[in-house]
C-alpha cells in the first residue's frame, strides 16, 4: 500500500476532464433531441444545459478518481507507468511489457465484437435500432472514444473494479492479506456486467429493452470489460486505457461506419 498521491490525482483528473469535453460532441448528436426538451422545460440555453452536464461529469469523476486511487493502492493495484513516471523511474520496461497485451486484447476483443454484432445481433435487433438509431459522424465517435478509454477506465476498473476486489478480498484472500487472483477475476467479471449494463438506458430510450437487448448490451460491452479489467490488475489502469481507446477505434471506427454502409444500400434497395 502506497500513500495518496494528489499529483497523480490531478493527472487522472485532469485527463478525466479532457475525455468529457471529447465525448460532447458524440453526446449531442445522441441526445440532442433529449437536450432540447430539457431546454424547453428549464427555458435556458443550450451551452447552460452542457455546461451542467459536464459540471455534473467532473464531480462524479473527481470522486470516483479520488476513492479509486484510495482502495486501488489498498490492494496493490493503480497507474503504475503514471507512479512511476511521478516517482522519476524509467518506465521503458514497464511500457513496453503492456503495449503489446494491450492492443493485441482491445483489437482483439473489437474484433470478436463486430462478428458478435454482424452474426447474431444485428439481423434480429428491431427495426428503430437498425434503421433509425443515430450513428454520430466519424470525427466525433474517434473523440468519444477518448472518453471511453479514459473516463470509463477511471470509473469501471480504477473505481468500480478496485471496491469489487477489496470488498471480496475480505472474504478470498492470499496470505498476506490481498485478494486472491480468483476474487480479482470475480471483480473484474461484475464490473464488466455492470460496465453492459450501463450501456442499456441509451438503447431504452429507442426501444422496448427485450432479453436479446439486454444479452446483447451485456456480452458486447463486458467482452472488452473483461479484457480491461484483467489488464487492470496485470499491467495497470494505462494498459486497461489502451486496450479500450483501440477498442473502441475499431468497433465505433469501423463498426458504426459499416452499419451506415448497411443502411445506406437498404434504403437504395427499398427505392
Amino acid at each position: 500500500m502506497s500513500a495518496f498521491s494528489w499529483p497523480e490525482f490531478a493527472i487522472l483528473l485532469g485527463a478525466a476532464v479532457i475525455g468529457i469535453g471529447c465525448v460532447m460532441p458524440y453526446t449531442l448528436a445522441l441526445n440532442g433531441n433529449a437536450l432540447k426538451q430539457a431546454q424547453e422545460r428549464m427555458h435556458q440555453p443550450m451551452w447552460v444545459l452542457v455546461l451542467l452536464q459536464s459540471a455534473q461529469s467532473v464531480v462524479l469523476m473527481a470522486l470516483a478518481t479520488g476513492l479509486g486511487l484510495f482502495m486501488a493502492h489498498h490492494i496493490g493495484l493503480g497507474a503504475p507507468v503514471i507512479e512511476g513516471l511521478l516517482a522519476g523511474k524509467n518506465i521503458a520496461a514497464q511500457v513496453t511489457a503492456m503495449l503489446a497485451p494491450a492492443l493485441m486484447l482491445g483489437i482483439a476483443s473489437a474484433t470478436v465484437l463486430l462478428i458478435l454484432e454482424i452474426a447474431v445481433f444485428w439481423p434480429r435487433l428491431p427495426k428503430a435500432m437498425r434503421e433509425d438509431f443515430p450513428i454520430p459522424s466519424l470525427w466525433k465517435r474517434l473523440l468519444a472514444s477518448f472518453y471511453g478509454a479514459i473516463d470509463e477506465e477511471i470509473l469501471l476498473r480504477l473505481f468500480l473494479l478496485s471496491l469489487l476486489a477489496w470488498l471480496i478480498g475480505f472474504a478470498w484472500h492470499v496470505p498476506g492479506g490481498m485478494p486472491a487472483p480468483g476474487a480479482l477475476w470475480l471483480a473484474t467479471i461484475i464490473a464488466a456486467v455492470i460496465f453492459g449494463l450501463g450501456h442499456l438506458p441509451a438503447t431504452a430510450a429507442l426501444v422496448k429493452l427485450t432479453p436479446l437487448l439486454i444479452w446483447r448490451a451485456i456480452v458486447l460491452n463486458g467482452i472488452v470489460g473483461v479484457a480491461t479489467g484483467y489488464l487492470f490488475w496485470r499491467y495497470g489502469l494505462e494498459a486497461a486505457m489502451l486496450a479500450h481507446f483501440a477498442a473502441d477505434l475499431v468497433f465505433h471506427g469501423i463498426g458504426d461506419s459499416l452499419a451506415q454502409r448497411v443502411r445506406a444500400a437498404s434504403a437504395s434497395a427499398q427505392v
